[in-house]
């Protein structure tokens, strides 16, 4: 873990948080003003529109109030480059918003600021600005995500017909055992579980293909039946997920290898949520280019509406689709 550097002399209040910690996160980008400035200046370049994301994470709701700071900065920026890469759209930065409560030390702060540093490294995302306030509640921290797509060419939920494929990336069920093994519920012996759900990896490797080859597209936040259901409601369609053909890691089938019952046990990782893979809606045409690229078919987009989740062939309760508020 990173070391944190000590809390400076005096009470620097929130232009110490951002002229030590946050301005060497906006990497130079001109846009950000060098935190100066109560706005940012952004001008999109000619031929391309702005899509613009939005998530909030709360302790003991989004993340465990333990889990170290620096990898819930990176799951932060994580979930909504994950938007992002749904979209089919490259990030040009992202604006912060912190509300830290009473107690938190300077340590906290740099050990935060760290990780998001970690992540604008390994994702070129530069800080562009936002706001921080205190609170006598718990850390609550938001990210608004700005990226580019080629005009009129962002992938959206509401175009997915009849007839398409659908198809979803790496594997299912991983971020949801994550979060068991984080509490010491479920054997994790390498950390690989618990990673998956702290830290996150979007899928910005497959911007283009999403871009190029699916017709409607969603990332897998709150669970892939509930994700599939968004699609179809926005699509005005039904959808049909094959329980038996959603990937799985090798943790996750030794996991479900221990379950008295396959199918409930396949249920609850497809409804669990915290994956941020892609899944995608797609032509027939499309589907092997789609699998060259690592996505896995699924299901498909039938007519009439709802999820309808089959398993060996046969229709099977879907149960509780996935996470809500």
């Amino acid at each position: 873990m990173p070391s944190a550097p000590e809390d400076p002399p005096g009470d620097e209040g929130e232009f110490g948080w951002i002229e030590r910690l946050l301005r060497p996160l906006t990497r130079g980008a001109p846009e950000a003003l060098n935190l100066l400035d109560d706005a940012a200046l952004i001008s999109p370049r000619p031929g391309f529109d702005l899509v613009v994301t939005k998530d909030t994470m709360v302790a003991g709701v989004h993340f465990l109030p333990d889990d170290p700071l620096d990898t819930v900065a990176r799951k932060l920026l994580a979930v909504n480059l994950s938007d992002l890469a749904a979209k089919g759209a490259g990030p040009l930065g992202y604006f912060l918003s912190a509300a830290w409560p009473r107690t938190a030390t300077w340590a906290d702060k740099a050990l935060f600021a760290e990780g998001l540093r970690q992540a604008g490294d390994a994702w070129s995302l530069p800080l562009l600005g936002g706001d921080t306030v205190s609170t006598p509640g718990p850390l609550t921290l938001s990210a608004t995500l700005m990226g580019e797509v080629p005009a009129g060419r962002m992938v959206r939920r509401s175009t997915a017909r009849p007839g398409d494929i659908l198809m979803v990336s790496g594997t299912i069920g991983d971020g949801w055992l994550g979060l068991q093994a984080a509490r010491g519920q479920v054997s994790d012996p390498d950390g690989y579980l618990a990673g998956r759900y702290r830290t996150p990896t979007p899928r910005l490797d497959l911007i283009d293909a999403v871009s190029t080859l699916a017709s409607a597209s969603a990332d897998v936040s709150d669970g892939l039946l509930a994700d599939a259901g968004r699609i179809a409601i926005a699509s005005g369609c039904g959808v049909v997920i094959d329980l038996d053909a959603v990937p799985l890691s090798p943790a996750a089938a030794s996991w479900l290898a221990g379950q008295p019952d396959e199918m409930a046990g396949r249920r609850t990782l497809a409804s669990g949520g915290d994956d941020y893979e892609i899944l995608c809606a797609a032509t027939a045409e499309a589907v092997p280019a789609l699998a060259a690229a690592g996505l896995t078919a699924v299901g498909r987009v039938v007519a009439g509406q709802g999820v309808e989740a089959r398993f060996d062939g046969q229709s099977v309760d879907a149960g509780s689709l996935g996470w809500t508020h």
